[in-house]
């Protein structure tokens, strides 16, 4: 059975590309490309759910939004 997941990918300071999968909490992965990124992103949540008893409902992606706060 196949399920498909929202992942947010983001790129850090040091040029990386972060993908981390929200309804997974933990599942995550860095990479140099966007290519190599979406395999091994694919592997986490693969291995993630490998360990776990049961897959956690999917959550409905609805959007990104950028909030700013003052330190």
């Amino acid at each position: 059975m196949s399920r498909e997941y929202d992942v947010v990918i983001e790129r850090d300071a040091e040029g990386y590309f972060v993908a981390s999968v929200p309804a997974l909490p933990g599942c995550h992965t860095q990479a140099r490309s966007l290519d190599e990124l979406s395999e091994r992103i694919k592997e986490a949540i693969e291995l993630y759910l490998e360990v776990i008893d049961e897959a956690p409902e999917p959550l409905d992606f609805i959007g990104i939004q950028r909030v700013t706060v003052a330190p």
